[in-house]
């Protein structure tokens, strides 16, 4: 939201900015800047990791396309936290349903695997849908799915996942690894290392 005054309200944090003319909307009458912007600002302003899984969120909600907002980069190439802006944007990918799930993709990422697929439809051998998948990779039948922590406290879902987890891995031969917010990033990372070495 714009807010004209050099004050911010108790509990609020702004910066100042030059915001154009078409980088502005009203919602519910109030000025507020476009999801593009607000985008760009994100990237500008936060640590990678905190940036892209707010982007991926807001990308998603808004169905904004990172093409308007690096258009926006081009405009203001000479701020100065561009360069990080810019290695955010390329990380964006609106299939993370959590910031968890960004984080472990993000993670995935940087351990040096090839950038994964989110939201992966599986079905089985009549067409039925069994399972939208998180994360991985089609192609060798490895997937990554993040558990929250309604997989655990929710008995009608808990119950569904076993279902879906022994029709994935007995009936279709995908290799599923789990993880939950238990879960280390070394020891995240050895399991998936684990689950490539067996495909290869």
């Amino acid at each position: 939201m714009l807010y004209e005054h050099r004050r911010p309200p108790p509990g609020i944090r702004t910066w100042s900015d030059t915001v154009a003319d078409d980088e502005i909307q009203l919602i519910g009458g109030l000025p507020a800047t476009t999801p593009a912007r607000t985008d760009f600002d994100l990237a500008c302003r936060n640590p990678v990791g905190k940036a892209v899984a707010a982007i991926d969120a807001l990308a998603r909600a808004t169905r904004l396309s990172i093409a308007d907002v690096e258009l926006l980069g081009e405009r203001y190439k000479g701020h100065r936290n561009i360069r990080r802006a810019r290695r955010a944007l390329r990380l964006v990918d609106t299939g993370a349903e959590s910031p968890r799930e960004t984080w472990l993709r993000l993670l995935i990422i940087e351990a040096g695997y090839p950038w994964p697929q989110t939201q992966i439809p599986v079905y089985d051998e009549y067409g039925a849908l069994v399972a939208v998948l998180d994360m991985g990779w089609e192609d060798i039948k490895v997937a990554i799915e993040y558990e929250g922590d309604h997989h655990r406290t929710d008995r009608r879902q808990f119950n569904k996942d076993i279902a879906r987890f022994e029709a994935l891995t007995t009936d279709l031969g995908w290799i599923v690894v789990r993880v939950t917010a238990e879960d280390a990033p070394g020891g995240i990372l050895r399991r998936l290392a684990a689950a490539w070495v067996r495909r290869a």
